[in-house]
């Protein structure tokens, strides 16, 4: 089964470990340092050049580094295609 996050972007749902909406997770300091170390370690995709609204932390189960997908779709909307996928 997959997700797909916006132009063209897809990931499998068993990587998934979270979908974040970052107006609200971006409050915390610990949050933005998450953020800022991932695009440094260059482990931080952006999915689309609009405006992001959430972030989709990845991870293969037998690799430890964690893949950030920031995505111009509203956490609510992701969540939605996560519960309703079929595919």
């Amino acid at each position: 089964m997959y997700l797909h996050l916006g132009e063209g972007t897809i990931v499998k749902k068993k990587d998934i470990v979270g979908i974040f909406d970052l107006d609200t997770t971006t409050v915390m300091k610990s949050s933005r340092n998450y953020l800022n170390k991932a695009e440094k370690e260059k482990r931080a995709v952006t999915v689309s050049f609009e405006l992001p609204k959430s972030f989709v932390v990845c991870a293969k189960r037998k690799e430890k580094k964690q893949k950030i997908y920031i995505s111009q779709l509203s956490s609510v909307t992701l969540e939605n295609r996560l519960i309703n996928s079929k595919i």
